[in-house]
């Protein structure tokens, strides 16, 4: 009953931010909200920690689960992926690097701090 209850917890914050990511048409995803959502009221004490924890560690043990159907996703566009295969791996290589490049900035500076 606990995980049930975390969860509905959970899944509401989720709810709420597709919600806001509706009516307030900014240009993001409903899932993202409801993640900043959820981070704010943990910050600011408005839920706590407890009240999600035994959910939210379930979730990222069986994390792998989730990425199933995006890898069938995958297998069944499998023709289009061979047509840009080159500017898929050009694309991937790029961003990459980038990510790469600003996340050891971002610690750099925090490090100096």
């Amino acid at each position: 009953m606990k995980l049930f209850g975390q969860f509905i917890i959970i899944v509401c914050i989720w709810q709420l931010g597709e919600w806001l990511s509706k009516v307030s048409s900014l240009p993001i995803p409903g899932s993202i909200l409801g993640m900043f959502i959820l981070f704010s009221l943990l910050f600011f004490k408005v839920i706590k920690l407890s009240w999600v924890e035994y959910c939210g560690n379930f979730l990222l043990k069986h994390l792998a689960f989730f990425f199933i159907p995006a890898g069938v996703g995958l297998i069944a566009s499998l023709d289009l992926l061979k047509a840009n295969w080159l500017s898929l791996s050009i694309i991937i290589l790029l961003s990459t690097i980038i990510v790469m490049g600003v996340t050891g900035y971002v610690v750099q500076k925090f490090i100096k701090e």
